[in-house]
């Protein structure tokens, strides 16, 4: 570990785990835990891939369907709003390469509300960060 973010910034690290849970709260868990697998799949976080599959499962998530996830355009396996929900994850993951497409929002804004709406995308935000610090902070998977 190349820091110990939480001892050097206990407030910062407080706020942002107080932000993150506000975030998904207007959320199912099960879709708020796939989403934050998906993009940490996509960001090779390894601490917080096993963090939320772990909290995906413990959601009620189905360990076949966590293993298809990286996968998930050709799996049957995943509903109309948990494929919209994980386009715009890999849209807002993957923010430089194309933005995100007004196809892919549409999509969402088709199965998720405004509320709803709102807290997927802080929440995709939330693991994005996350994602980040713990990789330049050389946080150890396990």
């Amino acid at each position: 570990m190349r820091i110990d973010l939480h001892g050097a910034a206990p407030g910062v690290h407080a706020a942002m785990a107080r932000f993150d849970a506000a975030a998904s709260r207007e959320l199912d868990p099960a879709l708020a835990e796939l989403v934050r697998v998906r993009a940490s799949q996509l960001n090779g976080c390894a601490v917080c891939l096993g963090l939320h599959t772990r909290a995906a499962l413990e959601a009620g998530e189905d360990a076949e369907r966590l293993h298809t996830l990286a996968l998930w355009r050709d799996s049957t396996l995943f509903t109309g709003p948990e494929r919209a929900a994980l386009a715009l994850t890999e849209s807002m993951t993957r923010i430089a390469e194309a933005g995100v497409p007004e196809e892919v929002f549409d999509a969402a804004r088709e199965h998720f509300d405004e509320t709803a709406l709102a807290h997927l995308l802080w929440t995709i935000a939330a693991i994005n960060v996350w994602n980040r610090v713990a990789i330049a902070a050389g946080l150890p998977a396990g």
